[in-house]
Order: structure tokens, then sequence, then C-alpha cells
């Protein structure tokens, strides 16, 4: 394998036991296999509890493993503690940040800690390009907390790693700012960083990531690209308007493979298998007992959907009511 082909993560069999005083050992990570490519930008889902902050404090070496391994740019982070750690960027949940610094002085103090070269520093650079520019010499305690999470993203780029990690980067946050940050993460993907993010926001993820594993009760239990994750669930929705009320559905609609309901009198709401069920014949069975279509639209299955059901171990097909999720009855 060429340099270029080395993940920018690698993680094998990797186990993680916390010892309890008075309760049980608790397993946060079982086996974990997860390999992350260059240059991607990659989601990190499960719920609470699942394990990816473990994970995360793993690669970052805030945690020690129990046991199995983990590299980052080819780095392992044992053996080469140092350069693995040099490799990666962190941007934790929490906001550690001491008050009574500025945010030069916390840029400097963590361009020290890495050893990066006075003259090679980028403070200025880093914090104009976060909107931190002209907050740079005030105290960090005055900053409001949109302005301390792009200090905390500034600290974790100040020795130009290229693998950067954001965990629950945008919860809390403002949407200008959540859309800022994006941005910049953005920008900066293109120009070869490896992004890792955990997030609650599903359809961040969904637009954000080229690939996504979800984590649950500290197992990897998928990882795929974005759009084959999403292809799993084969289901696609029709919410279809007719022209007048309707107290029954059309008789012609297929019994199997499809769900239907009506909503408002007049829309159908029909949840169907693309690989199995033509639209077409559908609204052909609609139009021959004498409605009149007056719209259609469709929805494709989304991110949250996917979660809900890898999650609960469940990919059988479920159908969106308001407010809730139930299962269409098997084929």
């Amino acid at each position: 394998m060429s340099h270029s082909d080395t993940p920018a993560i690698e993680v094998c069999s990797l186990y993680k036991v916390y010892a309890g005083k008075s309760s049980p050992p608790k397993e946060a990570l079982k086996s974990v296999d997860l390999s992350i490519s260059r240059g991607s930008i990659f989601g990190l889902l499960g719920p609470n509890g699942a394990g990816k902050s473990t994970l995360i404090n793993i690669l970052a070496g805030l945690v020690l493993k129990t046991s199995g391994s983990a590299r980052i740019y080819g780095w392992d982070i044992i053996k080469d503690m140092r350069r693995a750690r040099g490799s990666i960027g962190l941007v934790p949940q929490e906001l550690n940040l001491d008050s009574f610094f500025t945010p030069r002085e916390v840029m400097d103090l963590q361009a020290g800690f890495y050893g990066v070269p006075k003259n090679q520093r980028r403070t200025n650079e880093i914090l104009g390009v976060l909107g931190l520019g002209d907050k740079a010499d005030v105290y960090a305690r005055s900053l409001s907390g949109g302005m301390r999470r792009r200090l905390q993203v500034a600290k974790a780029l100040v020795h130009s790693p290229p693998v950067v990690v954001l965990d629950e980067p945008t919860a809390g946050v403002d949407v200008e700012l959540r859309q800022a940050l994006w941005k910049y993460m953005k920008e900066l993907n293109d120009t070869g960083t490896t992004i890792l993010l955990t997030t609650h926001y599903l359809e961040e993820a969904q637009q954000m990531c080229d690939e996504i594993a979800i984590i649950n009760n500290g197992e990897i239990v998928a990882q795929d690209a974005t759009k084959a994750l999403l292809a799993r669930l084969d289901r696609k929705e029709a919410r279809i308007t007719v022209d007048r009320d309707i107290a029954t559905l059309p008789s012609g609609i297929p019994k199997k493979g499809v769900n239907a309901i009506i909503e408002n009198h007049r829309e159908i709401l029909i949840q169907y298998s693309p690989s199995h069920i033509q639209m077409g014949p559908i609204l052909d069975t609609i139009k021959s007992d004498g409605l009149i279509i007056t719209d259609l639209s469709t929805r494709d299955t989304d991110l949250e959907e996917i979660f809900l059901a890898i999650i609960a171990g469940d990919t059988e097909t479920e159908m969106r009511e308001p407010g809730q999720l139930e299962k269409i009855s098997k084929v």
C-alpha cells in the first residue's frame, strides 16, 4: 500500500472497558473496526452513550484503549504517539477555554504545545478566517458562546493537522454560525484535510458527509457511502392530491408492497418499494376512479429514517405518520 493509500484513520479490533468501583465494568467499545479515507468528510453517528466520544477521545489521546489498535495517517497512537497526536486536531463538544486568556494567547499556547515555530504560526490567518480577528486581544470570558466555539475550532487547526475531528460542533449554536462553520470545513476539506464529525443534526450529516458509520452499544452496525446507505431502505413516498373529498382509497391500489392512507380528505399518502412497484399504474388507477390529480409530490428516504431503522435493528419498510413511524404490513 502506497503512502497516499494509507487511510486517514484506521481502527482495528478496538476495545474499551471502563472499570466500575461499585458497578460492573462497562464495555464502551466492542472490537470496533473502522477505516476512513484521506480527504473525505466522514460522519460518525449514534445515540447518546453509543461510544462516539470514547472512540474520538482514544484517537485524540485523551482516553487509553483496553486493546486493539488505531492509526492516524499511518502513525500508531501508542507506538508513534507524538506523530499521531500531531496529525489530529480535536474540536471537543465542551467549551474548555481559560476565561483569562485572549484568543491570541490561547493560540500561541496551543502552538507551543505542538512545537510550531513562531515564524510558522498562522494565528492571525486562522482567527481572521473564523471571524475572530477583531476579538484576538480580548479576554475569552467576554466572547459569546458562538465565538468561543469558533475559538475551539481555531485551537484545533493551529498545527495544521491533516485530520480534524469535530465532536458535535454545532450543538447549541445559531444557524448563522452553523452555516459559517460548515462553509469553512468544506473549504478546509477542499485542501485535502480529512474531516471526522459527530452530529445530532442528521440532515447536516446527509448533506456534508461522503461516508457515514453508525455506532450503537459500542459496535459499528453500519458503514457505507452516504448514497449507498440511503439506498438500503427501499422506500419512497408519494403524496397525491385529488380534486374532491374521498372517504375510501381507490380500489385498484395494490395491497402488496404498498401502504396507503387518506389525509386531509383529499390527499392520498402512498409509501412503496420503488424496486418492486411502479407509480405510473397507481396513478392510472386513481384516474380510472374518476378522480383528477391536482398535485403530486414525492419524497425519498432520508438519513433519519435509515438511522432509526438500523439502531432498532429493523430494516423493514416503515411509514411516517404525523408525529410517529408506523410499520407497513409486510409483503
